[in-house]
Formats: structure tokens, C-alpha cells, sequence
């Protein structure tokens, strides 16, 4: 496997540490995984682990699914993005919103250098870190193309996304309060929290979605995707859900458990059909 490279998101002049639940002050950034050569398609993905926006399950949900990816013909990018802590002495949003669209547009801008195509680039996110690829693919910025800063000139959408057992909802049943108080504070403004329900932002302009659950999750149920599901449906966004009857939280790829870990391969069969990458023999 080759090597992966490391790419702070924001200059070392804007002082941007990220003191969240570890009390890490490293910068935020992601890390480059190339794909295999012998099967590289010039598609890729962003990768957002998990962990409530207070920490991140960086290698079950961030380095394992990067290397399954690169096997496959994917270039990937783990994003190490910015936390809060209990005490509310980290990030909030729109600094993780910020990271997420500022990585995306880092991995457009290099597209050309590093052999993948701008326009097949995905964002996969985990839970909260679900969350995150949600609203980077429902709250997009625009392409500026006069813009000075040469990053701006690139849109933040996604080609596509993949969401496994995704944070959707902040408010209501379905809710994970703990996702929602690291993320807003502990008494965030009602707007803001229907705002950023991800589920509310979808619109035509959404891209292709595969999703994952398990019936017995009893932190993110699966009706936060059955919400975002149904949105993308009534705009006729190409959408797949999948619902498993067991997993619980957080199983990740699930390497030994026969049945959940047919989800990333479902998930590479799903990306064959939508264009992004050479059909495959079983």
C-alpha cells in the first residue's frame, strides 16, 4: 500500500487549531490514500469518519474503507475535521461545514495533478461524520470563477454521497441530541437546528445517495434516513437505502459479520451503475 500524504486544509497564517475532545491543537487536514494503480478509474472519495463531532473513529470508519476503496480503483481523502468538547471550548458550526467544502475544493483544485477527474469526486461520511457529507451535499458553494482565491473558483458539490448510518435529523425522535449539542451548543436557535436537518436542504440539485442502516440502531435510527430518502425522492434524486436487521452503531465496514459487510461492495456495485467507475466482474 502506498503511502498516504498530508494536506492541512487552511494557511499555518490563520492560526486554525482544532482543541476538541483529545485537546488536539494539530490544524485540520486530510490524508491522501492513492488508488491501485492496476485499477485506478480517476474517480475518488472524501472520506468523513464519525465520532459526534467530538472525536473521530479515524481508522474503522476513516483508513480501513480508504484502503477497501483503493483496491477498487478509488483515489481517497480521510478528512480530519474540526471537534468540540463537552466543556464547549471547540468548534462549532460553521467550522466543520467550513473544512468539509474547504477539502472538497482542495481535492477539485488538484484533480488535474493527481489523475482523477473533478467531476467524479464523492464525498462518504459515518454518523456525525454522515452529518458532515450531508450538508456537503445538500449546502453547496458555487464555483466563482473570477474569484482571487483559486479554491473558490471551484464548486463544493459532490458528485455523489455515501451515507452509513448518518446523523439527519436535529430535532425530534430520530435526533442525536449528543451530535446536535457538539455541533450547535446546548441551546441552539430552532432555525439553525431545522436548518441544518439535512433532510430540509434537499433539492434537484442533491447528488446521488446510497445510505445504510441497521433497524436496531438505537443512536441514529434509521428514520433519519427514511426522511432524507423520501426527500430525495420527491426530486427525483437517484437514491438507495439500505436497512439491515441488525448492526446496532457504528459497525463501520463490519469485516466479520457475513451480512453487514456486504455494504461497501453494494455500495461499489451502486457506484458502477451511477457512471463512476468500470463495471466489475463478481
Amino acid at each position: 500500500m502506498l503511502a498516504q500524504e498530508k494536506f492541512f486544509l487552511y494557511p499555518a497564517s490563520e492560526k486554525v487549531t482544532n482543541p476538541g475532545y483529545d485537546k488536539d491543537a494539530e490544524p485540520p487536514y486530510f490524508e491522501r490514500y492513492k488508488a491501485n494503480p492496476d485499477s485506478a478509474n480517476g474517480s475518488a472519495i472524501l472520506i468523513c469518519p464519525g465520532g459526534g463531532y467530538s472525536h473521530l473513529a479515524a481508522q474503522h470508519e476513516g483508513v480501513d474503507v480508504a484502503r477497501y476503496y483503493n483496491k477498487l480503483g478509488y483515489e481517497t481523502y480521510v478528512l480530519h475535521y474540526r471537534l468540540n468538547s463537552p466543556d464547549q471550548t471547540g468548534h462549532r458550526f460553521p467550522d466543520q461545514y467550513r473544512d468539509v467544502t474547504t477539502a472538497m475544493r482542495i481535492v477539485k483544485s488538484k484533480a488535474k495533478e493527481w489523475g482523477i477527474d473533478p467531476e467524479r469526486i464523492g464525498v462518504m461520511g459515518f454518523s456525525a461524520g454522515g452529518h458532515l457529507a450531508s450538508m456537503c451535499a445538500t449546502m453547496h458553494l458555487t464555483a466563482q470563477k473570477k474569484a482571487k482565491d483559486p479554491l473558490e473558483q471551484w464548486s463544493s458539490r459532490p458528485a455523489f454521497a455515501i451515507l452509513i448510518y448518518p446523523v439527519i435529523a436535529m430535532a425530534g425522535q430520530p435526533a442525536h441530541r449528543g451530535s446536535r449539542e457538539m455541533l450547535l451548543g446546548k441551546n441552539p436557535d430552532n432555525q439553525l437546528v431545522d436548518s441544518l436537518s439535512t433532510y430540509n436542504r434537499v433539492t434537484a440539485h442533491t447528488p446521488p445517495t446510497f445510505m445504510v442502516y441497521a433497524t436496531d440502531d438505537g443512536a441514529v435510527p434509521p428514520e433519519n434516513g427514511i426522511l432524507f430518502y423520501q426527500a430525495l425522492r420527491k426530486v427525483n434524486v437517484p437514491a438507495s437505502l439500505h436497512i439491515y436487521d441488525h448492526g446496532g452503531h457504528g459497525f463501520g465496514m463490519a469485516p466479520k459479520d457475513p451480512v453487514l459487510n456486504t455494504w461497501p461492495w453494494l455500495c461499489a456495485e451502486w457506484l458502477d451503475r451511477m457512471g463512476y467507475a468500470p463495471k466489475r466482474k463478481r
